[in-house]
This record gives C-alpha cells, structure tokens and sequence, in this order.
C-alpha cells in the first residue's frame, strides 16, 4: 500500500484499551483524507445529538494520503475532527508543523478516541506501541511547557507533541490543540473535546518510511513544486505574510473594525504587516517539507511587553487589533502570546474581546461587571487583562471563555445583536457586508464563521465580481471553492500553496495518483470535494440545523457599512442572502431547504447515508 498507511488506530479511554482496523480503501478513495475521512469516521462512530464534551463524542485525528512524503508542504498537516462544543454541529480544525508526518511514519491514517480517561493522560504513540501514561503532573502547564515537559520525560527531543492549554482542561469552547509550540488546530473548540477527555497531549514517534507508488515520477513533480513554491505564487506568504492584508482590506473598506461598527481602520498603517516585519520580525519558518516557508516570528524589543514573543498571521492580528480598535502592536503580540499560553484560538479570543468593549460601549456591562476593567475600543490593557481572564475561566472570563454565543445568551440585554458570529463560531477578518460572494461562503460553511472552508472572498477583494452585488451564478463559485478547500484539508496540503496548482484539480489529481497508485481525474477529485462537503451537510442535518442556521451575523444584515468610502451603506438583506442561498442549493443538487437529495446522494455514491435525510428532501 502506497500514500496510505492502510490502519486506523481506535482507543477506548474507558478501558486503556486499543485495536486496529483495516482503512476501508472504499472510504480512501472517496473521503481522501484528512477532514474528509476524518468526518465519515466520526459520523460512523457517533450518535444523533451527543453532547460535544460527554465520553460519546469520539475525537478523530486524521491525516492525508500525501502526510509524511517529502512533497512541498504535503507530508505535514493533521486534523482534529469532532462535534463542535462551539457551533453543537461538525467541528474540525487542520494544523500543519511536523506532527502529521510523524504520526504517519508512526503507521496510522487516523486515531479515534472514544470515552474518558479516568484521570489525566497523555497519549504516547511509539510506532506499534500505545500507552496512556499518568499527566497529572502536566495539568495548568501551557501547550509549549507540556511538549518541553513530555521530551524530557521520554528522552527524545524529536518526539512530536499536540497539546491543550488550561483553556482546554477547563473546557473553554474556544481553546485550541497547539502542536510546535505556536501551531494551532485551533478553530471550533476542539481542545475543549480533547479536555473533556482527560488528555493533556498525545506524542509521537514514528520510523516507517512512507514511499510513494511511482517515486521517480514523485521526484520530479516534488522538484518541480520546489520551484514553484518559491515563485511568484507564493510571494505574499514568503515576504510579509499574511499580514499584508491589513492594509489591502482596510484600502477596500473590507476589514471589519470595532466590532463591525466600521469597515475602515484609520490607524491601520500602525499595525501593518509592513511594520510588523520592519519592527518585530526576527525569524520565518517552515513546516516539514515546505519549500515556500511563511511562519513570521516576531519579538517585543522595548517596553512594558519587551521579551514578549509569538508567531503573528492577518487573523489574530487583525483579531486583536482592528477588530478591538487598538493599534499598539506590542500589545497584540502580548495578546497572541497570551491565547497561545492558555490554548485558546487566537481568532475567536480577540472576536470575543471585541464584543466585550461594544457591549461595555453600549453600556450593556459595566465597569463592575468587568471586575473593574475600562473595556473602551482601543484600550490595550483592557484586552490583555480580558485574555488572561478569559484563559484562566476567572471572574467575567468564565463567561466570555466559551465564545461570543453562550456570552451573549448569558449576558443578554440585547448582546444577542453585537455578538458576531455564524452558527456560534466567531467570524473572521472580513466584512460580509461589502463582500457577497464571500458572505454566501460564510453563511454555508458547515464548521460556522470562517474562510478557511470556501475562500470565497477572493472573487471579490480580487475584483472578478463586483462584490457589492448579489446574483446568481455565485453559488456554483462557492461551491467549486468549497470542494477545492475540502480536498487541500483532505489531501492535506497547505492552503497557501494552492496557487501553484497551475492546473488546479489536474495537478492534484496526478498527485495522488503518484502517491498512491490509484487513478485519479480532476474530475474524480471534485466529486470527492463535493461528498466530503455533503458529509459534513449530513452530520449537521443529522445534528438539527438547516437553512435557518445559514445566516450571517446581525449586523452584517442590519447595521449598512458607516464609513465615508467606497462601499457606504453596503448590507447584506435577506432577499439577497435568499438569492443566493437558493442558488448555492441548486448548484449543490439540494433541496431549497439545503437538504441533499436522494439522486444526489446516489450520484457521489453516499446511498447509504439517505437515511439521515428521509422525510427532509421534499423541495
């Protein structure tokens, strides 16, 4: 067997004990890998309506065909796939570093935990060998003291360790599993589930070799990927990073500021990647096997955060920055370095933040509520004290650690509006309101909030639509995205390599086959994408949600962009947000109320899965 590692390692927490199962090859070439195999393993091995944190809901690390080969970012990335403690419907999260191809040369294509360990554990994996072993000594410690801790204790700095944070022992929705010190699965709060069963960190070790099926040919497309990876495609990620952003959105009017109450920040040239790199930068570096290298680390030289160190990206900065109004980059650098501490996802933190300081604005909390802190928009101090609270579950964290949904139910007093997010996941670093093609791709994506699933907002900051319009012909947009984004989880690749696939899904498609020895078409491959997104539809179908969970934050749809510029009084309306929700469903082959139909499912071989929607696809 080629690509694949042929075995799936399941654990019963309960119990200590272990098995492996055969991979289905049926499942291999259907699912791929990653977040694709890694929900159809989930959704055979779970129940309708389990609680996210009870012993029931089975945690599936998954990894890709391409996982510990030497193609250009292929042989890293991993994925945590569960039910979301945030968003209560399908949650994955995808990291890359060096964990994943560890653990395939450990000889697994996926781990499924099941149950609860009686007291806290780490996962040990040494090739065959499985053992839970006693982390009791590890617990309050943060991910990065936990895998300094962990290679001590078993003699080899090379092991590999994904951990939690105190967030994810204290069962914060938001916390993260950090592997690399600063690698984050970190979306839909899958360190929580990892919390709520007793793991502290799962290590690895592994020395089987993975070898490709037809390696001269694997040579040569890995020597040709080098060169591309260092090419003009990936520029952007090789330079500045992704916090070149920052000043492409605001210049657009696109970057969500101030808890969506603008669309423009006046004092991004302070936070820009341009300083960023100018100022802070000290080191970039690459994951396992990538040639392109775009890990920014950057230090504090001065002041009262000097020392302060952390990998920076355009999502948490703008997080913690733009998005709460403050443009002191040595304090957003301490906020990252903070969520990293404690485990929680950097996104969703500084979101939760955000909407701390518009409710304490609007008077909704006050000074005392906030156990004395003066959370103004653009009040530094105000965020690091927030985090830290946020992270340790103390005083008002207790209540905002569990994201900006459950916050705003408990604080209410009309919080419910300036809570931003989409199926409880807190969004990201765009405004819907003037970008529709992407409002449509956030408003669908099955994990909630987020870009990552669809990448739709490219048509639109790129200008191959007009993005201040709605209209058919953009849900087929969407849909192509999403099964491309589904297959780069599944494969897994990194996302910012997508842009060397000069031939998009044929290049993939000679990929796998190189790696593998399976035949693949491009068009295979798509079918694929669109099954691994109809499983996820599936599960949170099967989960309770339907077209009414795909909507947009209120604001988005409510409150018309304020700022002075190109894109003044954009909103998303529910006629449009219909418009395009009926067009995405019929690129889909749904039904109007977003339920896959029966020759759907026969068409991407999923017959087997009607039962979930039976009775649901009348149109």
């Amino acid at each position: 067997m080629h690509g694949y590692a042929g075995k799936v390692l399941y654990i019963d927490l309960n119990t200590g004990k272990t098995r492996v199962e055969p991979l289905k090859m049926d499942y291999a070439k259907k699912y791929v890998g990653g977040i694709g195999l890694g929900m159809r393993l989930w959704l055979d091995n779970s129940k309708a309506g389990v609680d996210p944190l009870s012993p029931e809901n089975p945690l599936v690390l998954a990894l890709g065909p391409i996982s510990g080969t030497i193609f250009p970012t292929g042989g890293n990335g991993h994925a945590f796939v569960a039910k979301s403690p945030a968003t209560l419907c399908i949650g994955e999260a995808v990291a890359h570093g060096t964990f994943g191809s560890e653990m395939k040369r450990a000889g697994y294509d996926a781990v499924v935990l099941e149950g609860k360990a009686e007291k806290p554990v780490y996962l040990w994996i040494d090739d065959d060998s499985v053992q839970l072993l006693d982390a009791t000594h590890l617990l309050g410690k943060s991910p990065s003291e936990t895998e300094d801790a962990i290679k001590e204790e078993l003699g080899d700095y090379y092991v590999r360790v994904a951990a939690i944070g105190l967030a994810g022992e204290k069962l914060s929705k938001i916390a993260s599993i950090i592997n690399e010190k600063t690698r984050a699965a970190g979306r839909t709060g899958m360190g929580a589930v990892m919390g709520s069963k007793n793991i502290k960190a799962i290590a690895v070790r592994g020395t089987h070799d993975v070898v490709p099926a037809k390696p001269d040919e694997f040579m040569e497309m890995v020597k040709e990927f080098h060169e591309r990876m260092k090419g003009p495609a990936t520029r952007k990620y090789r330079t500045l990073g992704t916090t070149e952003n920052v000043l492409v959105h605001n210049a657009l009017y696109c970057m969500p500021t101030r808890n969506y109450n603008n669309a423009h920040f006046e004092e991004a040239e302070k936070v820009s990647g341009e300083v960023v790199n100018e100022k802070y930068l000290v080191k970039i570096l690459g994951c396992s096997s990538c040639a392109m290298r775009c890990e920014h680390e950057v230090v504090v030289p001065e002041g009262p955060y000097r020392g302060t160190m952390s990998r920076i990206e355009y999502e948490t900065l703008w997080a913690m920055g733009p998005y709460c109004g403050i443009d002191r980059l040595d304090a957003i650098i301490k906020g990252i370095e903070i969520a990293t501490y404690y485990g929680m996802d950097g996104v969703s933190a500084g979101v939760t933040v955000g909407f701390v300081m518009d409710c304490y604005e609007n008077g909704i909390l006050t000074k005392k509520d906030l156990d004395g802190i003066e959370a103004n928009f653009g009040n530094s101090e105000a965020l690091i004290q927030l985090l830290e609270k946020m992270g340790k579950r103390e005083g008002i964290g207790d209540i905002l650690a569990d994201g900006v949904r459950v916050a705003a139910q408990k604080i209410g007093k009309g919080s419910e509006k300036l809570a931003q997010h989409i199926k409880g996941l807190e969004v990201t670093g765009y405004d819907l309101r003037c970008l529709k093609t992407a409002a449509l791709g956030f408003a669908v994506s099955f994990r909630g909030a987020d870009h990552n699933r669809h990448g739709a907002y490219a048509f639109d900051i790129k200008g191959k639509v007009d993005r201040l319009k709605a209209e058919k012909g953009r849900g087929k947009m969407v849909r192509d995205m999403e099964n491309l984004y589904a297959l780069i989880d599944s494969f897994i690749v990194c996302k910012f390599s997508r842009g060397t696939y000069y031939k998009g899904l044929a290049d993939m498609a000679k990929l796998y086959s190189l790696v593998t020895g399976i035949d693949m078409t491009g068009e295979e491959l798509d079918k694929s994408g669109a099954r691994i997104n109809t499983v996820a539809r599936l599960i949170n179908i099967r989960e309770g949600l339907g077209r009414k969970d795909d909507t947009l934050p209120w604001k988005a749809m409510n409150m018309p962009i304020p700022d002075e510029g190109p894109v003044k009084g954009a909103v998303v309306t529910q006629e449009e947000l219909d418009l395009l929700l009926d067009d995405y469903y019929t690129s889909r082959g749904w039904t109007l109320e977003g339920v896959p139909t029966a020759a759907t499912l026969k068409e991407l071989g999923m017959e087997g899965l009607t039962k979930i929607v039976k009775g649901k696809q009348e149109a």
